[in-house]
């Protein structure tokens, strides 16, 4: 087995394909080295195949009608974009825009290839719904925070989760997507925050000064990392 080879079946989604299986999705796929900043696909894009990611991370996210952008979920190595199955499914184009976040190598599988799998290969099939069933999990999560949440809490939480050693490398604008709101009021959440001690704000730098205050404030758990 070569080591391209080796890469993809590696994935829960083609370690138990035949040989002539596998020279199909050699064959047939696309496979595309992707440097981080670019685009993947956009809103409104038409449904070209279903993206596995070999390697990297890609954020896959949405824009409001206000211009107020929302993290939906990451797909890292080893995953594939469940959206995209959504659109390949219902023939649909693509309702988000997935941006690569870091360097990644991506096989796109077409949509007639996909169809195929999902009809002869009985282990793609139930590895392609599983993680379709765990990602609308993780969007129900995310429809319920920002729904039921306040932002400050969820802002709170989400400096918790995102930092190592006390700090971030994170503009408010970055931080703004994450949440799903503007930017403006980001800042002015975080500059409450830094004026009750919680937080020191540099340019592309938080550094958190009271960590279980954000967590009181999150109600969340951390591992405790601080300077």
């Amino acid at each position: 087995m070569d080591p391209e080879q080796t890469a993809v079946t590696s994935n829960a989604l083609f370690e138990a394909l035949d040989e002539g299986t596998w020279h199909r999705v050699h064959e047939g796929g696309r496979r595309m080295q992707v440097s981080a900043g670019t685009p993947l696909f956009a809103a409104g894009d038409p449904c070209q195949g279903l993206p596995l990611v070999l390697s990297g991370e890609i954020r896959v996210q949405m824009i409001g009608a206000s211009g107020n952008e929302i993290v939906l979920y990451r797909i890292k190595g080893g995953e594939m974009c469940p959206l995209s199955l959504g659109c390949l499914l219902t023939n649909n184009s693509h309702q988000s825009e997935a941006v690569v976040e870091q360097d990644s190598e991506v096989l796109v599988i077409p949509a007639g290839l996909t169809e195929k799998l999902m009809n002869d290969a009985v282990c793609f099939r139930r590895a392609l719904l599983e993680s379709y069933g765990q990602r609308l999990q993780s969007l129900m999560l995310v429809i319920e925070e920002v729904a039921f949440r306040r932002l400050d809490e969820r802002l709170a939480q989400r400096l918790v989760e995102r930092q190592s050693y006390g700090r971030l490398s994170a503009t408010h604008q970055d931080l703004a997507v994450e949440l799903g709101s503007a930017r403006e009021v980001v800042s002015r959440l975080l500059k409450e925050f830094e004026r009750r001690g919680m937080v020191e704000l540099e340019r592309g730098l938080i550094t958190i000064t009271d960590l279980p205050a954000l967590n009181r404030i999150g109600q969340v758990n951390t591992d405790g990392k601080t300077d």
